[in-house]
Parts: C-alpha cells; structure tokens; sequence
C-alpha cells in the first residue's frame, strides 16, 4: 500500500473547514470522495492541520495510504480532475508508510491579511480583513515581537478550547506592509502578519491579529500584549478577527 504526501491549495470560503463534519462540504470530505472513485475504497486522509470554516490554505498538507500501486503524479492529476476549482494539489509525493502529516509536522507558518483603507477593495473581498484608519505599523510589530518565545497563550484562544496544554512555542511573529494598493482609495495597503510555531490553539491567531489592530489604532501600547500574555485571561485581548483574512502558508517536517 503506497503512502502519499500531497500538498494543498485551496479557497475556505466554500466550506465549513478542513475536517469532515456531518453537514456541509469539507475539504478533507472532498479529497477523500475523489480518492475513494480512484481506490475502489474508502480512503482515510490525514491533515496538518484543521482549518476553521472560512480560513484559506497556500500548503495544506495531507497524507494517505492507497491499495492500488499507482505514481505520485497520477495521484496528483486524478484529483485535481475530481475536485472543484477552489481546490488543487499543488505537489504529491510517494513517502515512507511511516509518514504521517499531523504527527510528522514540526512547524506550521500562518499568515493574515489585512486590507488597511478608508474604501473596501472588491478584489480583496473573502481575502482579507478590511479595516478602516490607519494602523501604525510599527506599533504593531513591536507588539507581535513580544510573543516570540515559548509561552502560555491561554488568552488567545477560543472560549471553548479544550487542549490540555496551552502552551506553545513561536519563533516567528511579524507584521509587514506587503504591498501599497490604489492611493485613490485613499491610503490603502495590505498589511500581513505572519506567525510560526509547533502548534496553535483554536482561533489562536486571529484572536492575536485581533489585538494587533487594537495596538494599531492606538487603543493600547506594543507591552499590552504582553500584560495580556501573562493574564491567560481571553476577556483581556483584542476581538477575533474575521476567518477570512487567514491563511495556512506552510507545513515544515
């Protein structure tokens, strides 16, 4: 039984999230329809991560075994043909049967975009969060710095998380102006964070862009998110932001 390794690109806008749920369509419930008309079988497939409903993917990475001995770039064609256009494999690979893609992952690289104008941009509509006023920017990186670490990121996760540890170690937190948009839209950028660790908790990162804006706007200095840090107290940090901004960059192993 040959295991795969494919990586995956695709729009959450669609879909209620990674995983099967029992209403809805799903990515995971997608690829493994296709892979079951390619089988013969019911084919189980193991994800890096579970992404929220809404939530994006640049390198999703997923994993599986199959009964039929076929290559890597067939694996790779036969689904794209399957699946609808806001889903592609991006890369497939023939991998060891011990590999396994949430067990196996090191390091996962989240990004979020903001849209920062005084007029919202069509194109950058269920792609990014539009806010209005401007964000001092550095500001906000001096706030995202202080979380680089290990640290317990209680405050930052959903009230109804229910992992057993809520510590975490992240090695990358920044925010940078990617790219200036149409000054006739007023002073219009996108502005990204980028996080990076062995592992987050549920809505963990948006609740930390969340109060990254709070810090831009000026309702707070770059050390709050540190007080807030230490307090593991949610009630304490900034609001969720929307699903939609956010994206899974990459998988490292």
């Amino acid at each position: 039984m040959p295991t795969f390794k494919i990586t995956i690109a695709y729009d959450g806008g669609p879909f209620v999230g990674w995983q099967r749920q029992s209403a809805g369509t799903s990515v995971q419930g997608l690829i493994e329809d296709a892979l079951r008309s390619l089988d013969g079988a019911d084919v189980t497939v193991h994800g890096a991560g579970r992404t929220d409903a809404g939530v994006h993917a640049l390198g999703q990475v997923a994993s599986f075994s199959l009964r039929r001995g076929i290559g890597a770039d067939v694996v790779q064609r036969a689904l794209n043909n399957h699946l609808p256009d806001e889903v592609r494999i991006v890369a497939s690979e023939e991998v060891g049967p011990s590999f396994h893609a949430r067990f196996g992952a090191r390091s996962k690289t989240y990004r979020y975009r903001l849209w920062n104008a005084d007029v919202a941009n069509p194109f950058e509509e269920g792609h990014a969060w539009f806010v209005r006023g401007a964000l001092a920017v550095d500001a906000m990186q001096a706030a995202a710095a202080t979380l680089v670490g290990r640290h317990d990121f209680a405050a930052f996760q959903a009230a109804d998380g229910t992992q057993r540890t809520t510590e975490r170690d992240v090695r990358v937190s920044c925010v940078s102006v990617l790219e200036d948009g149409d000054r006739a839209a007023g002073a219009a950028r996108v502005i990204v964070y980028e996080i990076a660790g062995n592992g987050f908790l549920r809505h963990m990162v948006r609740a930390i862009v969340g109060s990254l804006v709070e810090v831009g706007h000026g309702r707070h200095g770059a050390e709050w998110l540190r007080e807030v840090l230490a307090s593991r107290d949610r009630t304490r940090a900034g609001p969720t932001a929307p699903a939609h901004g956010l994206f899974l960059a990459r998988v490292d192993y």
